[in-house]
């Protein structure tokens, strides 16, 4: 399972043009999932979300995490995280989750999500979305398990 993470000012996803997620401060989350993962993976994504320190403290170090800062966490299915692009000029998606284990995991991890923190917002599994954020640093880590 793999997770991009950036810290924002703000983000918002939209499917047909209506806003279905949105956060002030906090993280945007890109979340892949590969074909071997289960809910121990999901598990272990969320917690080093949940924990990863990426916000400034007293002194402009980054030693706060997100519980620590405040904040949200807008978590959004990124299937294109997990192409192998190492050859070729063309993705190859082999590696993915198929459809209705990526929604399993996918449902799974934002239910965990909201049982350990609040607010969590999300996308829609599948949907064509647009996603707008602004990202503060820029601050961007992928994160894998």
């Amino acid at each position: 399972m793999k997770g991009l993470i950036q810290r924002v000012r703000h983000a918002r996803v939209e499917v047909n043009g209506e806003s279905v997620g949105a956060i002030d401060k906090g993280l945007l989350l890109l979340l892949g999932v590969e074909a071997h993962d289960n809910r121990e993976s999901a598990d272990k994504l969320l917690h080093k979300v949940l924990h990863y320190r990426v916000f400034g403290d007293d002194q402009g170090r980054m030693n706060l995490n997100l519980q620590q800062a405040g904040g949200g966490l807008l978590v959004v299915s990124q299937f294109t995280l997990v192409a192998d692009t190492s050859r070729g000029l063309r993705p190859s998606f082999s590696r993915g989750a198929k459809p209705q284990q990526a929604e399993a995991l996918y449902d799974y991890f934002v239910e965990q999500a909201r049982r350990q923190f609040s607010p969590v917002e999300c996308g829609v599994f599948a949907a064509d979305m647009q996603v707008s954020l602004q990202n503060d640093g820029p601050v961007t880590f992928l994160l894998e398990v």
